[in-house]
C-alpha cells in the first residue's frame, strides 16, 4: 500500500449521552463517543487516509456545556482540540481554563442556534483571540451573508465558515471572504446544496491556505452521512501538494497543532 495521506479531521462531534443534551427544534441526536468515532475511522486507510488529529466541534444540541468537551478531548488526547459555544459574557478566566483543557475556537452557530448570537460577533470573537488567541468558527449559509455582515466577518483577526459556506449561491461571496483570509472547511458534502469538487476547486485557486477537510462526524441531519468516497473525490480534485495542506497542515497551523 502506497503512503497514508496524513488528515487533521477539522470536524468532528461527539454526543457523550452522559452530558446535557438539548432538543433543538424537535431534534435529540443518538449517542456517537469518542469509541464509535475511533470505529468509524478505521476503514478511512482503505481509501488512503489516516486521521492523526482533530477538532471536536459543539453541536447545537449541547448548547453551553463544556463537560462532554473537556471529557471527549481528554480520551482523545494532545492532537485533538474544541470548539466550543459560549454565552458573550463568559468571564476571561473561564475563557483561559478552556484554552487549557484544549479548546482553540469560539463557534457561532447562525444556522441552527445554541451559540452566542450575531450581533456578539465582533466584540466576542476579538475578545477570546485578544485573550487566548482563539479564532471564531460561523456556521451560516453563505447566501445569507449581506454586504455589512462579509465585511464584519473579514474584519476579525481570524475565522473560518462551515461546510463550503452550504449553497452555491453563497460562492462568490464565499470567495471574496477567502480572497480576505477567511479560512473554509470541507464538510459535510451530505448537507450543501452545491457541488463540492467545484467550490473545493475555486478555493483552492484562490488560497491553497484556506481550505480544511473534516468528516462532519456523526452528520447529524443531513441528507446522508460522511462516506470514505468524500476523501477519495477531494483527493482527486487536488494535486498531492494541494491535498497536504488541505488534508493537513492548514488544520495544523490554524489550530496551532503544528
Amino acid at each position: 500500500m502506497s503512503e497514508l495521506q496524513r488528515a487533521f479531521d477539522a470536524h468532528l462531534h461527539i454526543i457523550d449521552p452522559t452530558h446535557p443534551l438539548i432538543e433543538n427544534n424537535g431534534y435529540l441526536p443518538d449517542p456517537f463517543t469518542v469509541a464509535d468515532y475511533r470505529s468509524r475511522l478505521r476503514s478511512l486507510p482503505e481509501v488512503g487516509v489516516e486521521i492523526a488529529g482533530g477538532a471536536v466541534v459543539s453541536g447545537s444540541f449541547q448548547g453551553f456545556d463544556q463537560g462532554y468537551l473537556i471529557e471527549a478531548l481528554r480520551q482523545l488526547g494532545g492532537s485533538y482540540v474544541g470548539v466550543t459555544q459560549l454565552p458573550d459574557e463568559t468571564t476571561d478566566d473561564l475563557i483561559r481554563q478552556l484554552d487549557e483543557a484544549g479548546i482553540k475556537a469560539l463557534r457561532f452557530n447562525i444556522a441552527r442556534g445554541g451559540s452566542a448570537a450575531l450581533d456578539a460577533l465582533d466584540s466576542f470573537a476579538r475578545r477570546v483571540h485578544d485573550l487566548v488567541g482563539w479564532h471564531a468558527e460561523l456556521y451560516i449559509d453563505a447566501s445569507t451573508i449581506d454586504a455589512d455582515l462579509a465585511d464584519r466577518i473579514a474584519s476579525l483577526p481570524a475565522v473560518s465558515i462551515d461546510h463550503l459556506g452550504m449553497h452555491e449561491d453563497g460562492l462568490p461571496t464565499l470567495l471574496r471572504l477567502v480572497e480576505a483570509g477567511v479560512k473554509v472547511k470541507a464538510t459535510g458534502f451530505g448537507r450543501v446544496e452545491l457541488d463540492p469538487t467545484e467550490v473545493v476547486r475555486r478555493i483552492v485557486d484562490t488560497d491553497p491556505n484556506a481550505l480544511m477537510v473534516g468528516t462532519d462526524l456523526p452528520s447529524t441531519r443531513a441528507r446522508r452521512p460522511f462516506a470514505d468516497a468524500d476523501f477519495t473525490l477531494l483527493r482527486q480534485t487536488l494535486t498531492p501538494a494541494e491535498a497536504d495542506a488541505v488534508f493537513y497542515s492548514n488544520a495544523a497551523k490554524f489550530y496551532g497543532i503544528d
